[in-house]
C-alpha cells in the first residue's frame, strides 16, 4: 500500500486527485496539507467525499510528508520547487501538477512564470510526465513534471504527424478551448457566472505560458525547433478542453492509419473512426483523450480534433497514471472511469 501525501488539496485539481485516490486500491492518503484550512475535515470542505475520507487538512510543518512514498503537489506555480529537494533527499518521490519543472530551459521558465527558480538543478532531472512519450523514463523517475492541461491535448493531437515528419513544422496552429475550472478555484472576476456564462472569448493571444511547454515537446518530437501559434479560449462550461489543430502536409499519407498505429495499445488515447467529431462531454470525468483526424476537401491542410477533461487527463488523472507507472502498478488502476453523460 502506497503512503500518499498531497500538498495543497483545496482546489479543483486537488479535489479531483482526492476523488481518484480515495478509490485507488493501492493508495492510502496519509496527509493533505493546507495552512488556511488546517483542522477542517476534508469531507466537510468537499461534501462529495463524505464517507470516503476521514482526514483533516493539516499544516505542512506537521504533515510528516517525509514518511510518504510519494507526494503530489496540487499547488500554484512556485510552491513545489521550494519543497521538492528535502522530500527527494528523504527518499520520497514527487509529482508536481504545477509548472515548476516542466520547462527545461530555466531562463525561459523564469520569463514566462515571472519568478526565479529555487532549484534549477532539479529541472534537468525531472521527467516530463506524458506517458505516451516518456513511459520508460517515468518508471525510474524520482521527480515528475505533470504536463499542463492545454499541452496534454495539443501535444497528443500533433505528435503522430510531427514525429512522422510529414508536416511543415514551422507553421503549426493550435486553437484550443477550456472550461472555467482550468482557471482554478480562487475567485476571479473573469470566472464569475455573470462574466463567463453565455460568453466565449479568446485570451493570451500575444503569448500564453503553456506555449513554451507545448513548443518544447513538439520540438523534441520533430528533432528540430517548431513554429507554433497557440490561441486559448474560455468557454462557458465547467470541464473540458477542445483543441482544433491545423497542419500543412508536406507528404501524402494515410492519416487515419498513422494515428491508429501511433496510439495502438495506449490505454487513454482513443482514435475515433474517420469523419468523427469528438465532443468534450465524451471524456468528462475520464482520463481519456479522444482524437479525430480530418483532411478537408482532400487538400494539403489536415485538421486534428483532440478533447480531454482538463482536470483528469489534463491534471489529476494523468498524475495518478504516472504514479501507477512509477510503482509498477497496472497503468489504468483507479483511473479507468467511464465518462459522465449527460
Amino acid at each position: 500500500m502506497l503512503k500518499i501525501g498531497i500538498v495543497g488539496g483545496t482546489g479543483y485539481t486537488g479535489v479531483e486527485l482526492l476523488r481518484i485516490l480515495a478509490q485507488h486500491p493501492e493508495a492510502r492518503i496519509e496527509a493533505i496539507t493546507s495552512r488556511k484550512e488546517a483542522g477542517i475535515g476534508v469531507a466537510d470542505f468537499f461534501p462529495s467525499l463524505r464517507g470516503r475520507l476521514s482526514l483533516k487538512f493539516c499544516d505542512p510543518a506537521e504533515a510528516g510528508l517525509e514518511k510518504c512514498d510519494i507526494v503530489f503537489f496540487a499547488t500554484p506555480n512556485g510552491i513545489a520547487m521550494q519543497q521538492a529537494r528535502s522530500l527527494l533527499d528523504a527518499g520520497v518521490r514527487v509529482i508536481d501538477l504545477a509548472a515548476d519543472f516542466r520547462i527545461k530551459d530555466v531562463g525561459i521558465w523564469e520569463k514566462w512564470y515571472r519568478m526565479s527558480h529555487a532549484c534549477p538543478d532539479l529541472v534537468a532531472e525531472a521527467i516530463y510526465g506524458l506517458p505516451e512519450i516518456n513511459r520508460d523514463k517515468i518508471r525510474n523517475a524520482r521527480l515528475i513534471a505533470n504536463p499542463g492541461c492545454y499541452p496534454t491535448a495539443v501535444q497528443l493531437g500533433f505528435l503522430p504527424v510531427v514525429e512522422a515528419g510529414i508536416v511543415d513544422p514551422d507553421h503549426l496552429i493550435a486553437d484550443a478551448k477550456s472550461g472555467v475550472s482550468g482557471a482554478g478555484r480562487n475567485p476571479e472576476t473573469h470566472t464569475l457566472f455573470a462574466e463567463a456564462a453565455d460568453n466565449f472569448k479568446a485570451y493570451g493571444v500575444p503569448g500564453h505560458r503553456h506555449l513554451p511547454e507545448i513548443r518544447q515537446g513538439l520540438s523534441s518530437a520533430a528533432g528540430r525547433p517548431v513554429g507554433l501559434t497557440f490561441v486559448p479560449h474560455l468557454t462557458p462550461m465547467i470541464r473540458g478542453i477542445h483543441a482544433t489543430l491545423y497542419v500543412r502536409l508536406t507528404e501524402d499519407a494515410d492519416l487515419q492509419a498513422l494515428y491508429e498505429k501511433r496510439y495502438a495499445g495506449e490505454p487513454f488515447v482513443d482514435v475515433l473512426p474517420a469523419g468523427a467529431h469528438p465532443e468534450t462531454r465524451s471524456v468528462r470525468g475520464s482520463n481519456l483523450c479522444r482524437i479525430a483526424v480530418h483532411r478537408p476537401q482532400g487538400g494539403d491542410t489536415a485538421v486534428i480534433l483532440s478533447v480531454t477533461d482538463n482536470l483528469v487527463k489534463g491534471a489529476a488523472g494523468q498524475a495518478v497514471q504516472n504514479m501507477n507507472i512509477m510503482f509498477g502498478l497496472p497503468e489504468t488502476l483507479a483511473i479507468d472511469h467511464v465518462p459522465l453523460l449527460p
